[in-house]
């Protein structure tokens, strides 16, 4: 296992940039599985590390996408074209994936062009449950929605080895999410796998042991007083602005300005009902 942290830079307001990053991971056996692929312009990364390490990229066979986010699918038709590798993913995130412009036009995020600017057709759908084969070893296919629709985690069982995607938040970082209370239940699930000796996300570093689930349980407490602020914040009086909504949250978490943006407004709205109350079924953390 293999991990990649590839930078970059997000535009998150007209002359205001967030630096970010996001990690791809390569699963060496006979053949090679690659793990998202990075914004745009990574496949360059990727491709220098295996002639580093003594593989070729074209020992790529599959290219497993956790979600459609332009950071994770920005050079998967780069790497498609390169290696002929089979590109797989959830069906839910198909229509993003093949149609980068639908998922622009949908989901707006700032600068999006620069993080992926083309699709890529899906060779293969994968469905919760499934293994996929990688000769000497398989990845269980774990759908863990809440971050984004169709999104997956994929689980190497005999190691303990966990590859979340963006499916935990981090503790105390930017809040993205569609939905809160999948997202719990997304956290909840992984959770309760075991063992998990090594926890591979796309946006923190690897953490190995104890720490691994310290995060999933800091992350539960995360999404926990996110919700308790909204509830607080609802009480008082009703707020339909989005992005005031979102400035009010953030402001008690801490946040930097740059977090004050439609993503971050998305997933504090998402706690709320149609009708802008809080809701009543939410994320209890248990003891693990």
């Amino acid at each position: 296992m293999h991990a990649l942290k590839i930078p970059f830079q997000l535009q998150v307001a007209p002359g205001k940039m967030l630096t970010r990053c996001v990690y791809v991971y390569l699963v060496m056996g006979r053949e090679i599985c690659l793990i998202d692929s990075g914004v745009q312009n990574s496949s360059g990364i990727i491709f220098n590390y295996l002639k580093k390490i003594g593989r070729e990229p074209e020992e790529i066979s599959l290219l497993a996408l956790t979600h459609a986010h332009p950071d994770h699918i920005g050079s998967a038709g780069e790497i498609k074209e390169a290696t002929g590798c089979t590109v797989a993913a959830h069906p839910d995130a198909k229509a993003w994936i093949e149609d980068v412009e639908l998922q622009c036009k949908e989901r707006p995020v700032p600068g999006f062009h620069t993080l992926a600017d083309r699709g890529t057709p899906l060779d293969r759908l994968l469905q919760d449950g499934e293994r996929i084969d990688l000769g000497p070893l398989s990845l269980q296919v774990i759908l863990t929605p809440g971050h984004a629709s169709g999104a997956l985690s994929f689980y190497y069982q005999e190691e303990g080895v966990l590859f979340s995607g963006d499916a935990i938040p981090l503790p105390n970082g930017l809040p993205i999410y569609d939905d809160a209370a999948a997202t719990a239940a997304s956290v909840k699930r992984l959770k309760d796998l075991q063992p998990i000796k090594h926890l591979l996300a796309s946006w923190a570093d690897p953490v190995a042991g104890a720490a691994v689930y310290e995060m999933m349980n800091g992350s539960l407490d995360y999404l926990q007083r996110i919700h308790a602020i909204i509830r607080d914040i609802a009480a008082e009086s009703r707020v339909d602005d989005p992005m005031e909504l979102c400035r009010r949250v953030g402001k008690v978490l801490g946040l930097p300005e740059t977090a004050v943006n439609p993503l971050v407004a998305q997933s504090f709205v998402s706690h709320l009902k149609s009708d802008g109350s809080v809701k009543n079924l939410i994320l209890s953390n248990g003891a693990g």
